[in-house]
């Protein structure tokens, strides 16, 4: 059986398999495998031709449509590194990790491309820019940089790619850096190819399938969609949806079959009534990104009961790192479950030994995942990616090669049967009378109690407890109001006494998300903390 080692060969073994499949739909026009490898093909001799090295960088700063496709799969078809941005991203951002990764071609839009265009002046690397359509070049665009369209570039002679191996770099994906500059994640086709081939196979994907890719393809868990799909000879829809109305129309239009997506969108759409056709065919959803309140998932199933729910939890140091099973949804919905196949997830103490059931420790991933580090960030990827130490995982003493593991920051513990349980990440868990509190065991009471549309909790600093513990929250369906006496009442009756917020503060939705969707904490402790902290003070006195 063909089998694919490199990221771009799931699309040719997928092609070779059969051509007349539909691999993906855009704007109600599909691509059979067969055209969408022809493309692959075609762009990579397009980057050839315009004598890019072997692992030169490509920044692809587009919505999801065919050409996003296209080069992310054609740029390692051509012996290169692609770096997706996300659409929503500034031109200062995009400049930056252009910079940063030393990107040698951009592909964009005319109208993206006029609003970058005077930012890429700080790119000295930058040689070609590529447009999906022919356009007049900008004159703020730098003279040493080239301009052609899309179409040009297909149309080059057809010449091999550089040649590659599964360990060579494939990626960078920038994720949010804690210094506020975003870090980029570079992962390899190895990376991508088990992962795909992992998250395919505890999915069930076949080429009956079709998902909805409403993530970002900059984000690790959207275009993971990608290769799970490509892997198993499904078609994947792309969608950029304005409402989560969108999302359920593409679902219903579409006969989607799996659906990915974050916390914040299945909040919004839990509300939503749903067309009673997507439960005929709609089966499976999954999370990540997150933990899923309890309250959410109740309607979600009772939208779509058919669907089976999938709580996942990944990192993009490693791209995908566990899944809970279906069948144990109802036993343990808090769980994020165990490693998925081909990974091992390690519980582990300060000092690298493993934790007891039940004691909270650092979650260690290890495996095919495990990235190559950060891009040009020596000091941080030694924090992240360490060495195993030895008697760990089989690790014992006359293995004389290191095996570098993710070091994830994320405080999990596990139970007896083995089954995870996120805790909170280190860099956001809060400090409060002694107590460390992580925000996420805030947030599922505020949600379970059905008195809010959306909250965040972050910590305030505060001269006696050190943090208080303040929350952001919305009205439900952002109309009428939320009863802060009533909810506090409810948090008292439900937390501890050192968990229970100081602060609740009713503001307008929807809360601020960063560029994958997520709630933005960081954000919203910036913007409040001084209100919040001026508020406290006002309680003291």
């Amino acid at each position: 059986m063909i089998e694919a080692n490199l990221l771009h060969e799931l699309v040719e073994v997928s092609a070779a398999l059969d051509g007349s499949a539909p691999a993906i739909t855009s704007q109600g026009q599909t691509l059979s495998y067969a055209q969408l490898q022809a493309a692959v093909r075609a762009f990579a001799s397009g980057l050839i031709g315009l004598r890019l090295a072997r692992a030169d960088r490509v920044g692809i700063y587009l919505e999801k449509r065919p050409e996003a496709v296209v080069a992310s799969f054609g740029t390692p078809a051509a012996g290169c590194v692609f770096v997706p941005m996300n659409p929503l991203l500034k031109p200062e951002q995009v400049a930056f990790i252009a910079r940063d990764c030393d990107v040698r071609v951009l592909v964009t839009s005319p109208e993206r491309l006029a609003l970058v265009a005077p930012a890429l002046a700080q790119c000295p690397a930058l040689g070609h820019v590529v447009t999906t359509e022919p356009c007049v070049r900008p004159t703020e665009l730098p003279a040493g940089v080239t301009l052609l369209a899309w179409d040009e570039l297909m149309a080059a002679p057809a010449r091999a790619g550089h040649r590659g191996i599964d360990t060579d770099s494939v990626a960078i994906l920038y994720t949010s850096g804690s210094t506020g500059k975003p870090k980029g994640v570079v992962l390899s086709h190895r990376n991508m190819v088990a992962g795909a081939k992992s998250v395919a196979s505890y999915l069930e994907n076949r080429p009956s399938d079709t998902l909805l890719a409403a993530l970002p393809l900059s984000f690790d868990a959207g275009f993971s969609q990608l290769t799970t799909a490509f892997h198993a000879g499904a078609r994947v829809v792309l969608l950029n949806y304005l409402l989560p109305r969108d999302v359920l129309r593409a679902m219903e239009r579409e006969k989607v079959t799996g659906l990915t997506a974050v916390p914040p969108l299945y909040i919004q759409l839990s509300t939503l009534e749903w067309p009673a056709s997507i439960d005929g065919h709609l089966r499976y959803f999954a999370n990540t990104g997150g933990r899923m309140p309890r309250e959410t998932l109740s309607l979600l199933r009772q939208r779509v009961p058919k669907a089976k729910p999938y709580l996942m939890y990944g990192l993009t140091e490693a791209f995908r790192s566990t899944y809970l099973p279906p069948e144990e949804v109802d036993r343990r919905p808090d769980s994020i479950g165990k490693a998925i196949p081909n990974a091992e997830i390690l519980v582990l103490r300060e000092d690298g030994t493993e934790c007891l059931p039940d004691e909270p420790g650092e979650l260690v991933h290890r495996g095919a995942l495990v990235g190559m580090g950060y891009w040009g960030d020596a000091e941080k990827t030694a924090e992240r990616y360490r060495p195993l130490p030895n008697g760990i995982a089989g690790r014992e003493a006359g293995l004389q090669v290191q095996e570098l593991a993710v070091f994830s920051g994320d405080t999990v513990r596990r139970d007896e049967e083995g089954f995870l349980y996120f805790v909170g990440r280190r860099d956001e868990m809060m400090k409060t009378s002694g107590y460390r509190v992580s925000p996420t065991e805030v947030e599922e009471v505020i949600y379970a109690s059905k008195r809010v549309g959306e909250c965040a909790a972050f910590g305030v600093e505060h001269p006696v407890m050190g943090q208080a513990i303040c929350v952001v929250v919305t009205a439900p369906d952002n109309a009428g109001a939320v009863d802060v006496r009533d909810l506090l009442a409810e948090c008292r009756a439900r937390m501890p006494a050192y968990m229970v917020p100081s602060q609740v503060w009713v503001v307008p939705g929807p809360l601020p998300r960063n560029p994958n969707g997520k709630i933005d904490r960081k954000a919203l402790s910036a913007q409040y903390s001084p209100q919040l902290e001026t508020a406290l003070r006002g309680e003291r006195a």
